[in-house]
């Protein structure tokens, strides 16, 4: 295998990382509540303390890209990923879990800061879209696997009683620290190239931000994408405690099961996106999959058990499309300044910890299902921008002729 070769798959193989750790939050948090005696409210704080991470990194993270490099930022972030996990497998208790997800986010937003530029730099710049799609599947690919994964293990551990369970996922974490070791020394020994930023990746500085926080359309892309984030993550952390509150479904069983295909229909609503943003302009296929989507979380909340099981998983693939287009959006309505733009964008991923957080603490006082009701303020929020947008440059379109190669 060629070092360019080997190089693509340390990349492939941390985004993989990335989404596997990341996406066992959602099966975890009924084994949590049961575990530890937790409130909503308590269990809310699991993903809350993840995602506060993120949001918090994301502008430094570019900082210390441009700075330190590829290589040292990698470094950086596998030390924190190993640092959190270890917490978790030694003493896994709820403040350290707490602790351990925090320093975990960390580490994942850091990857996720400087993969791009990477990517881009391994595989060349005429390459670059194709190897972005296959990094997506490749995410996709593993949060489909994750709460799958979970759910057969947690099977095979069988319903004796916690001690058995509870070796079930501390095991993970303990897998994940020899993971991060590993990822560490290949960090070190791989020839990594060094980073050559393009203008739209740097962060140009402390005013591009005062320039552009200046702007009302920034401020409303932001909190579209803090809706997004926070949907999304609502409904991967909360659907398997609502199938098990509601419709007395295991939640590691057919719970994990269902936040699977959820990711998987994710997936698969991303190559859908594709092939529908070639036909339609960005903002009706935002606004199509924002109504679809708020369709599939009402049925999903006041339907059956059945329905519920069914509904939950294609909201994912509803939602597939969204972050990409309003991410999109919001670079096309701005001018100058994208790298800065990126960072602010990507800080919206606090909306992962807040929306959660927020369900939680209302579950326990009015239910977990009015609760999640929230979702309908910020999927219609998002649809919404698919009527306010006015981008600078819109997505190129084929007309249906061209498709079918008729001139």
């Amino acid at each position: 295998m060629s070092q360019r070769a080997l190089i693509m798959a340390y990349i492939m193989l941390i985004w993989f990382v990335i989404s596997f750790v990341t996406n066992l939050i959602g099966p975890l948090m009924p084994i949590m509540i049961e575990e530890f005696h937790l409130s909503l409210s308590m269990a809310g704080f699991l993903p809350f303390s993840f995602f506060l991470a993120y949001g918090l990194i994301s502008i430094p993270g570019g900082l210390l890209v441009e700075r330190k490099g590829g290589r040292s930022t990698l470094r950086l972030a596998f030390l924190l990923n190993l640092a959190g996990a270890l917490a978790i497998a030694i003493q896994p208790r709820y403040a350290a879990v707490i602790g351990g997800l925090f320093t975990i986010g960390l580490g994942m937003a850091l990857l996720q800061v400087v993969v791009n530029p990477l990517l881009r730099t391994v595989g060349g710049e005429a390459q670059f879209a194709f190897y972005s799609v296959m990094a997506q599947l490749i995410f996709g690919l593993a949060s489909f696997l994750s709460p799958l994964v979970f759910s057969r293990m947690m099977a095979q551990a069988g319903t004796g009683g916690a001690p058995a369970t509870a070796g079930v996922w501390v095991g993970f974490y303990w897998a994940f620290s020899v993971l991060f070791v590993l990822l560490l020394v290949a960090n070190q020994l791989l020839p990594l190239p060094t980073l050559a930023l393009k203008d739209d990746e740097k962060t140009s500085g402390w005013q591009a931000y005062r320039v552009l926080l200046a702007r009302r359309d920034v401020w409303l892309f932001f909190v579209g994408l803090v809706a997004y984030v926070g949907s999304e993550q609502t409904l991967a952390n909360w659907m398997s405690q609502f199938l098990s509150t509601y419709h007395h479904l295991s939640p590691s069983g057919a719970g994990a099961d269902a936040v699977a295909r959820f990711w998987g229909l994710m997936a698969l609503g991303c190559l859908t996106g594709l092939g529908l943003l070639k036909l339609l302009d960005s903002r009706r296929v935002l606004a199509l999959f924002s109504l679809l989507a708020l369709g599939c979380v009402a049925l999903a909340l006041f339907g059956s058990a059945a329905q519920a099981v069914l509904a939950f998983p294609a909201a994912g693939f509803c939602l597939s499309v969204m972050f990409s287009i309003i991410f999109s959006l919001a670079l096309n309505s701005v001018p100058a300044h994208h790298g800065a733009l990126s960072g602010i964008l990507c800080t919206g991923i606090l909306g992962g910890a807040l929306l959660p957080l927020l369900v939680g603490f209302l579950g326990d006082r009015i239910g977990l299902r009015l609760a999640m009701t929230l979702l309908f303020l910020t999927l219609s929020f998002i649809l919404a921008i698919a009527g306010w947008a006015r981008p600078l440059v819109r997505n190129h379109t084929l007309p249906i002729a061209q498709l079918f190669g008729q001139q």
